[in-house]
């Protein structure tokens, strides 16, 4: 409404303005006449030049016969007097008006009187928006901040899973906000603020929307980038505006998402942008800690940098919690699932419990994902439930990519990428302890030609050389098929050999594990950069080519052992063009696909860790936690 008015009252502002001045320029054209003298005047009269004369108290215009005019100006009213007279007899023809001040202010000064009254009624409706905080300039230091009310959708922590321990943290925030008197009557105060960190999608947001649900206080929330503005001055007052609002509501939560938009770490001596940057962050640090108590009100913020943040937000004081938020164990995930599967009709067929197993490494964020993936396929299929198919079509195309079976591919680069598939494969079931694999396919999916997919049967948190090293010999198995049984090299394993030297580079430079010791050849930047010398950087090459090659030999000699296998690998994604593990066991020992096993071959290993693929073609596999 306040907007309306204000546009209405511009509008008005713009016509009578305009009005006025289309009014003015009619006046100065209609007195664009030339002055003559007053004996200039009596002379046209005797010689009866006179066509017209309109005749007004201070002045006389005259339109001769030729067609000039022009305005003579008279003092006294004597002088009017014979006028008509004079001319009449000379040019009785002549045309005599007389025009009295009253008729003249009705013309000009009634309209003129129009336009200003017009012009004050919108000035007067501008001056009460501006008082009234109705313009732009007025509202450029309001935070912006939303606030979640009890009409929105109410979050709790029955609604979150995969993050218990990062739940067990919070539900003590909570009771600060239930019950402040139970903390504070020995002593203890209620934390300033709790720093939620961890990778993309894993749900710091939900958990800070699932506390103020549980407390049930006012919650408000905006994002970093909302405070910093290209005008100085503006990122500070928002910050107060907040705050102000906060203290109003408190005790409540105010939420910032990705703080580090607004906090990263000051340099000394900004200018510009960073200068108002910096300027925002010390409004916030007093706000969270200064002269002035914020009693009741609990700042939130996530970040997935917290590396970057500056120290004095991070201090005690500021945010006294910080709260790691990390990807979900199968346990985690199965909660995960579980909780995003409740308002869809699942098959009987559908395990969670096996659905999690197959997803290692996904994020809150990736399970819901795949869960709506599903569904969707379901749909396509007029289906009334959401079956195990669906799951499994749906893992795949986020782990893998989206099929692309409209691709057209000759039967020569069909049959490439099935050898490079199997070589793949067949290094990755040889290698020991390697990570299994899972599924091979040549069907085109995002960009690459081929993917083989590995599933880990452990949690990884640390990663031995021989692990590292066996990652490498499955990367250059593809090529190293391509060179044994077709004799030739293609680009298909770009990607792959891509990646198999920057695993070699960070084991030489980051992990210490090569011939040049334990030590670290990164440089990175900041104070504690250092230069690497020109001897030190032709090592560092030699020590990466000598850790590809060894791992190439390793491959070839595994790959030139069990060529039968390999063929049968190939002929099998020729025929099927995807195969699962259980068939490329039976393959590799001898059988057929659909014959059966000893179960020790076929019993499908545990999978709790991140997934890995290795594509040919463009290659846009899963990338290796190492690399």
């Amino acid at each position: 409404m306040r907007a309306r008015i204000t546009y209405i009252a511009l509008a008005i502002l713009t016509v009578s303005i305009v009005g006025l001045a289309l009014f003015s320029s009619h006046r100065l054209a209609k007195k664009q006449i030339t002055t003559q003298s007053y004996d200039q005047f009596l002379g046209n009269i005797d010689r009866g030049e006179i066509k017209s004369a309109t005749v007004k108290p201070n002045e006389i215009l005259v339109s001769l016969s030729n067609g000039q005019n022009y305005t003579v100006s008279v003092y006294t009213g004597s002088e009017l007097s014979n006028i008509a007279d004079r001319i009449h007899a000379k040019n009785p023809a002549a045309a005599i008006a007389f025009q009295t001040a009253q008729e003249d202010f009705s013309l000009t000064n009634i309209v003129l009187l129009g336009f200003f009254l017009v012009f004050g009624v919108g000035l007067i409706l501008l001056f009460r928006q501006l008082r009234s905080g109705g313009s732009i300039s007025m509202k450029m230091g309001n935070s912006g901040a939303k606030l979640l009310t009890e009409s929105q959708k109410r979050v709790t922590f029955k609604d979150v899973a995969g993050v218990e321990e990062a739940q067990e943290e919070l539900h003590e925030v909570v009771e600060f906000l239930r019950q402040p008197q139970r903390f504070q009557r020995l002593g203890g105060r209620i934390p300033k603020g709790v720093l939620l960190m961890g990778p993309p999608g894993t749900g710091k947001t939900l958990l800070a929307r699932a506390i103020a649900g549980e407390a049930n206080v006012p919650f408000f929330s905006i994002s970093g980038s909302d405070f910093v503005e290209m005008f100085v001055g503006v990122g500070a007052s928002r910050v107060r505006n907040l705050f102000a609002k906060a203290k109003k509501k408190a005790p409540c939560i105010v939420f910032i998402d990705e703080i580090d938009s607004v906090g990263r770490q000051r340099s000394a001596g900004a200018t510009g942008s960073h200068d108002e940057r910096d300027q925002t962050l010390n409004q916030l640090l007093v706000e969270m800690d200064g002269f002035e108590s914020n009693d009741g009100v609990i700042l939130i913020a996530s970040t997935n940098r917290p590396d970057i943040l500056d120290p004095a937000l991070l201090r005690p004081g500021r945010f006294d919690r910080r709260v790691m938020v990390n990807r979900p164990d199968i346990k985690g995930r199965e909660g995960i699932l579980a909780v995003h599967t409740r308002n869809i009709p699942i098959g009987q067929d559908v395990s969670v419990k096996v659905i999690a197993r197959g997803t290692p490494g996904f994020t809150g964020a990736d399970l819901a994902n795949l869960v709506n993936e599903a569904a969707l396929n379901a749909a396509r299929r007029n289906r009334k439930s959401v079956v195990m198919a669906d799951f499994e079509l749906a893992k795949d195309k986020v782990l893998m990519g989206a099929e692309r079976r409209s691709a057209v591919i000759s039967d020569d680069e069909k049959t490439t990428t099935a050898y490079h598939e199997a070589g793949h494969t067949l290094v990755g079931m040889m290698i020991p302890k390697a990570d299994p694999v899972h599924k091979v396919t040549i069907i085109p999916r995002g960009m690459a030609m081929g993917v083989t997919q590995q599933l880990p049967q452990n949690d990884r948190y640390l990663y031995t050389r021989d692990y590292i090293e066996g990652q490498i010999s499955i990367l250059m198995g593809g090529r190293i098929a391509e060179e044994i049984f077709l004799n030739q090299m293609t680009t298909g394993a770009s990607n792959d050999i891509e990646r198999a030297s920057e695993l070699a580079r960070k084991m030489v430079c980051d992990y210490g594990m090569s011939n040049l010791g334990p030590l670290c050849f990164v440089k990175k930047e900041g104070e504690n950069s250092h230069a690497i010398s020109e001897d030190t950087a032709i090592k560092i090459d030699q020590e990466v080519t000598r850790i590809v090659t060894e791992q190439y030999n390793r491959a070839r000699h595994l790959i030139l052992e069990n060529q039968a296998a390999l063929v049968r690998l190939a002929g099998g994604l020729l025929e099927y063009e995807s195969l699962d593990e259980i068939q490329i066991r039976r393959l590799i020992a001898g059988k057929s696909i659909d014959e059966s096993m000893d179960e020790e071959l076929i019993v499908e290993p545990t999978v709790l860790a991140p997934a890995q693929t290795v594509a040919a073609g463009a290659g846009n596999g899963y990338q290796p936690a190492t690399a």
